[in-house]
């Protein structure tokens, strides 16, 4: 006899169970299932594609009158009055900084915000008759100078590769031209020269402030 008085005939009667839950089917659901080789429209499996926003054409504006700029929408604000003007000028640009090299050296003395302040205001549909005028001559950016003045360009900037190794050149060629022994004893000849020659306009000059001097302190003890 096992234990807790259970024997293999107690074991037989219990009930199996398994480890798949059964669903009860439901007459309804048969009657709704789809089969697989029936055909589903393709309306159905793909929704039709939201619209794009196309960017109008590069310096044209959009086809229609204008709208009122006070009372029109941000985005035809944009298109109308903002994107034809601005857009070439950006393209500009992209050219500029291009020719200037700005993409292959680390710095260079083009400044992409004058070009585009510039190109901007000689573009403008208010100017179209006028003639061109240079960054530092136009009244708002003379006015903002006068206020905040820009420091000096450096020298490096300004110079291009070519000239820069000019200049390098001919220092470097005059400072071994100067080391020379024979140069070294003709400069120190000039400017013993030099100073003999002017000291006595020196001394002359020196003598004729004290005169005046004493003069001057002579009138007023008087």
């Amino acid at each position: 006899m096992a234990e807790g008085g259970q024997g293999p005939e107690h074991e037989e009667e219990q009930p199996q169970i398994s480890d798949v839950p059964q669903s009860k089917e439901d007459p309804k659901s048969k009657e709704e299932s789809v089969p697989l080789e029936a055909e589903i429209p393709v309306e159905q499996l793909f929704s039709a594609p939201t619209p794009q926003y196309l960017p109008p054409v590069l310096g044209e504006t959009p086809p229609g009158d204008p709208p009122d700029p006070k009372k029109c929408s941000p985005r035809e604000f944009l298109e109308f009055y903002i994107f034809p003007v601005l857009l070439p000028g950006l393209a500009a640009l992209l050219h500029e900084v291009e020719k200037e090299k700005c993409l292959e050296e680390k710095r260079t003395k083009f400044i992409p915000t004058d070009f585009l302040t510039e190109w901007l205001y000689n573009n403008n549909p208010k100017r179209k008759d006028e003639s061109f005028t240079e960054l530092f001559s136009i009244p708002f950016v003379k006015d903002w100078l006068k206020d905040h003045p820009r420091p000096p360009v450096p020298l490096s900037l300004l110079l291009s590769k070519e000239e820069a190794s000019i200049l390098i050149q001919s220092f470097w060629r005059g400072y071994r031209v100067r080391c020379d022994s024979e140069i070294q004893e003709l400069r120190k000849w000039q400017k013993k020269l030099r100073e003999e020659r002017y000291i006595h306009d020196v001394v002359r000059k020196f003598w004729a402030k004290q005169e005046a001097k004493v003069g001057s302190k002579s009138e007023e003890l008087d």
